[in-house]
């Protein structure tokens, strides 16, 4: 890598767009392990303090929605969102660029999606009050948002970087099949 391709604004970007990545991630993780944790004292509190407290369940319900919407976007930036990949095994290389471009397009849109949608939900619940957490009610609805600007950031990664010519897909187009994975690992066993 030349000093020019290393200060390029596309790859200045994306660092800065692997840090997010990577805090999503970390954040998403850790939000995983105090849900657990929230679920723990819970089931503990009931069955052994017989008295639950009030704000474990809902509690719980937040995080989770937070590791998931952390954790798909974290999916689209690394290709690991769903996907109908049938046809891109039947497909030149050509044609793959832009079956996964499609992929990215519609994932873009989707976010856009989450965000407008999202921030109509937590203006409407803002007013609200979550009485067992005490905070409002438009907190519920602020994962779907973040979620959201998270997709769309990194799924208009992926399209800029294809467009600017970067080989984002040529780890891809290197993978065997699916079925022919499963049976050469199959194959390595019985080995």
């Amino acid at each position: 890598m030349t000093s020019s391709e290393a200060t390029s604004p596309l790859a200045r970007l994306g660092r800065i767009l692997a840090a997010v990545s990577t805090l999503s991630l970390w954040l998403a993780g850790i939000g995983l392990v105090a849900m657990t944790a929230m679920v723990a004292w819970q089931v503990f509190c009931r069955y052994v303090l017989n008295d639950s407290p009030s704000w474990t369940e809902p509690g719980a319900v937040m995080l989770m929605s937070w590791f998931i919407f952390l954790g798909a976007a974290v999916g689209v930036r690394e290709n690991y969102h769903l996907g109908f990949d049938v046809l891109l095994y039947a497909l030149p290389k050509g044609g793959k660029k832009w079956l996964r471009m499609i992929s990215d397009v519609v994932a873009f849109a989707f976010g856009i999606g989450m965000v407008w949608y999202g921030s109509e939900l937590v203006g409407l619940t803002w007013n609200t009050v979550l009485p067992s957490l005490r905070i409002s009610g438009g907190w519920d609805y602020v994962p779907l948002v973040a979620g959201g600007v998270l997709i769309c950031l990194f799924a208009l990664e992926r399209i800029v970087l294809r467009l600017a010519g970067e080989p984002i897909d040529d780890v891809l187009d290197e993978l065997p099949p699916a079925e022919v994975a499963a049976e050469l690992d199959t194959a390595n066993v019985k080995a």
